[in-house]
């Protein structure tokens, strides 16, 4: 028989694979001992398409290095084209070095460019007023993809039970191989904060392939974190 050759990049695939399963297991275990982080959950109405966003950012426990980030999106035209459904789902363990800058490693599936494993460099930083997260990265397979993605809220005090809500989202992914535009979007809102709501105006600018095909959306947005 014919002996099967794998891949470097098959077997970082595995290795990754293992890392996040391990990964997973120890948030498990641990869960108990952390205190609650909230999952932001958004849901926006546009005049092209319906959105909905959540993000899971979480510690394995309270001492270690290791956490879970994801900003798992999906987007659909109301008249239910299939070209106009979209699915982002980042699975990254990121491991802190020093100060919110860390490394991470994981998995991306999106519609527009596939499946790969990644790895790249991350750093976040939250306070009461704003949430900063930036991930660089490299996607192991043919088409060589690296990705920018970040996600910046500001969110100030305008009395005791209510904020300004403001973010800016976006995500370039670029295929060094073809050296092309491969994804491309940013997202941008602007409204109200009030305790675990927000709610506002919303915007999706979003580009596709190389010939940056050019899809915008824009509407109104509302967002619960929950514990």
């Amino acid at each position: 028989m014919q002996s099967l050759t794998k891949t470097p990049a098959h077997h970082l695939s595995c290795l990754l694979l293992v890392f996040l399963l391990s990964g997973i297991l120890q948030s498990v275990s641990a869960q108990e001992f952390l205190p609650k982080v909230p999952t932001p959950v958004e849901f926006m109405v546009g005049n092209n398409r319906m959105f909905f966003q959540m993000v899971v950012k979480k510690k394995f426990s309270p001492e270690s290095k290791f956490g879970f980030l994801s900003v798992s999106s999906l987007s659909a035209s109301y008249d239910n084209n299939k070209e106009d459904l979209d699915l982002a789902m980042p699975v990254l363990i990121n491991y802190n070095i020093y100060k919110g800058f860390g490394l991470v490693g994981g998995t991306s599936i999106n519609n527009a460019v596939g499946f790969a494993p990644l790895l790249g460099a991350q750093h976040s930083f939250a306070n009461k007023e704003w949430v900063a997260v930036t991930v660089a990265s490299a996607f192991l397979h043919s088409k060589r993809n690296v990705e920018l993605f970040g996600i910046y809220e500001y969110k100030p005090s305008l009395s005791p039970k209510t904020s300004l809500y403001t973010r800016v989202q976006f995500l370039y992914i670029h295929s060094t191989r073809d050296n092309l535009h491969a994804r491309s979007f940013l997202q941008l809102r602007a409204g109200l904060k009030m305790n675990a709501l927000n709610f506002g105006l919303g915007a999706n600018l979003d580009q596709y392939g190389p010939e940056k095909r050019f899809k915008p959306n824009y509407g109104v947005f509302v967002g619960w974190a929950f514990q």
